[in-house]
């Protein structure tokens, strides 16, 4: 195989698995810590938020370092869609094609997001507008409640062996199962 087709392709879990654990096991070394919602913290304190609420108050400077997980996400992300993709859309299921179907969406398995929910139109419709800002309260709330977001408690916690952090992951399966096969056929 060529390299270059070998790069344009997803790669296979045997690359990536140990890849993400050499990464941790670098920040575990280093006795950092992994995950996306802690870098909000960061902004909102170097942003001042210090000021109206004690949870702000901290030395951001001290997590300048975290920053570059933001800063390397979205340059990696834009590397990647930009030179390293070939456009194409994940391969979904048929029987989730027809369920998705049933419930309204259009253009499933043709877009990485659905414009029910993302489109130009559904976000700036009333009912659009009003999910996403109940799912983002929804999820922020959730994120300081469960001391971190997926990515820290299923990436971290978890290969820190953090028991909070099993049961956090656990959790958020079982809120996705129960969201996409007992809410979502009401919301849409």
């Amino acid at each position: 195989m060529h390299v270059m087709d070998w790069i344009f392709k997803p790669w296979p879990w045997y690359i990536t698995g140990p890849l993400i654990a050499s990464v941790m096991g670098l920040l575990l070394f280093f006795g950092r810590t992994f995950g996306m919602s802690s870098n909000l913290r960061t902004f909102c304190a170097i942003g001042g938020a210090g000021k109206y609420s004690s949870f702000f108050n901290l030395r951001w400077r001290d997590y300048l370092w975290s920053l570059t997980l933001v800063l390397g996400s979205v340059i990696g992300g834009y590397i990647a869609v930009t030179f390293l993709s070939d456009g194409s859309i994940s391969t979904i299921n048929p029987t989730t094609i027809s369920e998705l179907n049933d419930l309204g969406f259009s253009n499933v398995g043709h877009s990485l997001v659905p414009d029910e929910f993302y489109g130009l139109k559904a976000v700036t419709s009333f009912k659009g507008l009003s999910l996403l800002i109940i799912g983002g309260l929804l999820v922020g709330f959730g994120t300081r409640y469960a001391g971190g977001c997926t990515s820290g408690h299923a990436i971290t916690g978890l290969s820190s062996l953090q028991k909070p952090s099993l049961i956090a992951v656990i959790g958020f399966f079982l809120g996705g199962l129960i969201t996409v096969n007992f809410i979502l056929p009401y919301i849409v």
